[in-house]
């Protein structure tokens, strides 16, 4: 139920400025000093904000627990606010293994903490604990780390550059997590508690993929365009590398995943969460598309088009409340299948502009990732079924192997034959060719 609120108040605090010091070539120690200090101050104002704001959250939400859980909670605003700097840095060099080396503790400490207040009752404070404690440790990780030290600078000069750039960001950011986040707010308002938590459930085990591919290429994805943003043959040939190989095994992976559905939520959460299989299969499917929306945004930030993604952002954002009112009648099952229609319009409207950018059209982004939409959906109906006819007697492990190695093992095996690129892009790299 939080969630909307706490990733709005992290859209705030970032106000863009970390993604402009990323892209500017030429900064200094008066560049981050200034966006320390602005954080700072911002981090506390959204504290303040969303403390005054609990009462009516709570009372959206018909839960009056949620006033003390946000006054705790919202502390990681002012804590976050002091080390995005050294995160920042990290980024800007591409110092990707010390930047996981420094959250990987903080995950996992946080994680055990977390999962030890609820073995002992504490219920939904041990999720409050384990982020409060998380944003701490990474922040103490960083600043060891890090030999970076902020001073009482805040240039005029440099703030206005960089929240020039910036602020588009943070409106875009925000329209996004408004986005993300609108069925939790739809669902949790109109329907059973417990449907958003079906709900949630569904969602959060289809973006486990999309984390784990996506979103690691993504964080490279933007400092690398950012090193060749002048050159439009090389932005090119690296967006299209990325997308391919993103889409690659990201639609394989969500595709089984909606395949193996039944059988991997009652081996992973038992029989009573299986009322989330429905909802978790359309979203694996809505989510094959979504990885691509931020390479074509990164596109028009890398050349400082920070206006026209907000433009955009709004134009599809209006169209996507006009399309939730005509489908709301339908359901909660009216509102997932619009998600699959949206994130293809998303694409297209966002493909459109930055093709522009890099003389890399729509019609030749389509004819480059339609094989692998091709062939991982029709294996994927050949292995479904297999699942339904032939392995549906078999106990719930030996069911998810087999679908998955048949998967897997067809994939490769018809990527190899039909020449795919993605996967001699993906050899080269291994092989360091």
């Amino acid at each position: 139920m939080l969630s909307v609120f706490i990733l709005l108040g992290n859209s705030l605090l970032d106000s863009g400025l970390a993604s402009s010091l990323v892209r500017s070539r030429m900064t200094g120690q008066k560049d981050y000093s200034t966006v320390f200090i602005f954080n700072l101050i911002g981090g506390v104002t959204v504290y303040g904000i969303l403390c005054l704001s609990a009462p009516f959250i709570a009372d959206f939400y018909r839960q009056p627990l949620l006033i003390d859980i946000i006054k705790v909670y919202g502390l990681t605003f002012i804590v976050n606010s002091f080390f995005s700097i050294q995160n920042t840095l990290l980024i800007k060099d591409m110092r990707f293994k010390q930047l996981a080396l420094t959250q990987i503790p903080a995950v996992t400490i946080g994680g055990c903490l977390g999962i030890f207040l609820a073995t002992r009752d504490y219920g939904v404070w041990s999720l409050v604990w384990m982020n409060l404690s998380a944003s701490i440790i990474t922040t103490l990780i960083h600043w060891c780390q890090s030999s970076w030290r902020p001073k009482l600078i805040f240039d005029k000069k440099s703030f206005h550059k960089h929240f020039y750039f910036g602020y588009k960001m943070t409106l875009t950011g925000l329209l996004d997590t408004v986005y993300k986040n609108l069925y939790t707010i739809i669902i949790g308002r109109f329907y059973a508690v417990i449907q958003l938590g079906y709900y949630a459930r569904a969602d959060s085990l289809s973006q486990l993929p999309i984390g784990i591919i996506a979103t690691a290429i993504n964080k490279v994805a933007y400092p690398m365009f950012s090193s060749f943003s002048q050159d439009d043959e090389k932005l090119k040939k690296a967006y299209k590398m990325l997308m391919q190989q993103v889409l690659y095994w990201n639609a394989p992976s969500l595709i089984l995943l909606a395949i193996i559905a039944k059988p991997l939520i009652v081996l992973l959460i038992t029989d009573k969460w299986l009322p989330v299989v429905p909802y978790f299969q359309i979203l694996c499917i809505a989510g094959i598309m979504y990885p691509l929306h931020s390479y074509n945004l990164n596109i028009l930030k890398v050349k400082g088009q920070s206006g026209q993604i907000l433009k955009l952002e709004i134009i599809k954002k209006v169209l996507m409340v006009i399309g939730i009112v005509c489908v709301f009648p339908f359901g909660i099952m009216g509102l997932l299948y619009f998600q699959i229609f949206f994130t293809v319009f998303a694409y297209y409207i966002n493909s459109i502009y930055s093709g522009k950018l890099i003389n890399y059209p729509l019609i030749e982004q389509v004819k480059d990732i339609y094989p692998i939409l091709l062939l991982s959906g029709l294996l994927g109906l050949v292995v479904f079924y297999c699942d339904q006819l032939v392995f549906a007697h078999l106990s719930n492990i030996l069911r998810i192997i087999l679908s998955g190695i048949t998967y897997g093992g067809l994939y490769l095996v018809f990527s190899q034959l039909f020449k795919l690129s993605p996967l001699a892009d993906f050899k080269q790299i291994i092989l360091k060719k």
